[in-house]
């Protein structure tokens, strides 16, 4: 997402040789005793629980799966992969207590995380000084790979650590501005934001692209993510004369807010980002956002052949809940981290190297493999080389795909 988007997949190693004991940042492996392998653990930061918690599960699932595929396969003989999830609560400064303590486990060798851009953000800078990769299904925000100039195209890299499988604001947000205007025919739009990281940044990216294309904006506002009641938005979007309503935010206040704008007497459809784009979005909107539309990364998980063997997998699993939005991406978060463990065992004659920690970060930038949500690679960035993006629109209680395409510019 995003950005507020936005899971922390860290990896624990413990060596099948006996090794020294290690301080708290030099990840080196120790010897487990009881199996003879090397055990490395992949550590889940996301919204496990509160209003976002079904983007936040179906990220800890799809972590846990690739887990399970790489010990099936014995991707890494001699090593065995699993996870430990912490709950962020979609709260940047949880998300930063949570990367401390992720740090100072001494066998961590790599996150994957968070779901919002905003928690990422007090992370990324404990991981990079820890040398700690980081590997985000779901942040959008362009600030976190790009620097805080990025709007000026003066783009440098804050810190080396940080990479992501989702592609970024800039991309989705000029994305949906094409949409509405060119092909859903919408010329007047009204703006929301939720005031956040990803919400706000969104926002403000849609709303110059539409007015480039020729749109007006007929208004702009912001709401308080706490609040429940949006009568006041609601009445001016409705008094506005808008053709349609761009919101910058998520799911839990993006349902409530189109089921009052309509109720209001804006028949208009309601589009936003991938934050919006999930089932809880419809439950919330009380039967009032048929014709609304949302953009998400990727195109959908069903309907790739890279995904079929993901989708099975994850449903003989028995998970409870689903992958939801970032599954694939959370998946192929995790994969390539063990894909760059596989590639510093390789490096070091088979053995698991004692700075394990150090050597995942170094074949990171070379990770290249294809995955659930097709080909993953890094670019100079740390951004995923992916830029496709799909249009859902909710169609008879269910969103639907409409259009997928490739961003080029």
């Amino acid at each position: 997402m995003r950005k507020s988007s936005l899971l922390v997949v860290t990896i624990a190693v413990t060596g099948a040789l006996t090794l020294s004991a290690c301080g708290s940042r030099g990840a080196k492996t120790g010897s487990d005793n009881a199996g003879g392998t090397t055990k490395v653990v992949i550590g889940v930061d996301a919204p496990i629980s509160g209003k976002l918690s079904a983007l936040g599960l179906g990220i800890k699932n799809s972590a846990d799966l690739a887990t399970k595929k790489a010990n099936k396969d014995n991707l890494v003989p001699g090593v065995t992969f699993s996870i430990e999830a912490k709950d962020d609560q979609a709260n940047p400064t949880s998300g930063k207590q949570n990367a401390t303590a992720l740090v100072d486990m001494k066998d961590v060798v790599g996150v994957v995380g968070p779901l919002n851009s905003s928690v990422s953000q007090t992370m990324q800078k404990v991981f990079n000084d820890a040398k700690l990769t980081q590997v985000s299904p779901a942040n959008t925000s362009p600030e976190l790979s790009l620097g805080p100039d990025w709007g000026s195209s003066k783009f440098t890299r804050p810190y080396a650590s940080y990479f992501r499988t989702a592609t970024t604001d800039v991309v989705q947000g000029k994305y949906a501005a094409q949409y509405l205007f060119n092909e859903a025919k919408k010329t007047k739009v009204y703006v929301i934001d939720d005031k956040k990281t990803y919400g706000a940044g969104l926002a403000a990216i849609f709303q110059e692209e539409f007015k480039k294309l020729g749109g007006t904006v007929a208004g702009s506002d912001h709401i308080n993510p706490d609040d429940k009641d949006f009568s006041a938005v609601a009445t001016k979007v409705a008094s506005s004369g808008a053709d349609s309503v761009y919101y910058g935010g998520e799911y839990p206040e993006a349902g409530p807010l189109t089921d009052q704008i309509k109720k209001a007497g804006a028949k208009v459809p309601l589009m936003g980002g991938d934050g919006i784009y999930d089932p809880e979005f419809i439950k919330l909107a009380n039967n009032n956002s048929d014709g609304d539309l949302a953009t998400s990364v990727g195109a959908p998980v069903e309907e790739l052949a890279s995904a079929k063997t993901f989708v099975a997998d994850y449903t003989a699993a028995g998970y409870k809940d689903a992958y939801s939005a970032y599954g694939g991406y959370s998946y192929d978060a995790a994969w390539s981290i063990i894909e760059a463990v596989k590639a510093a065992v390789e490096h070091n004659g088979g053995k698991v190297p004692s700075d394990l920690r150090t050597k995942v970060l170094a074949e990171m930038a070379k990770v290249n493999f294809s995955g659930v949500t097709g080909q993953v690679s890094f670019d100079q960035y740390g951004d995923t080389t992916n830029k496709q993006l799909t249009v859902y629109s909710v169609k008879g209680g269910e969103w639907k795909a409409v259009k997928s395409g490739t961003y080029n510019g």
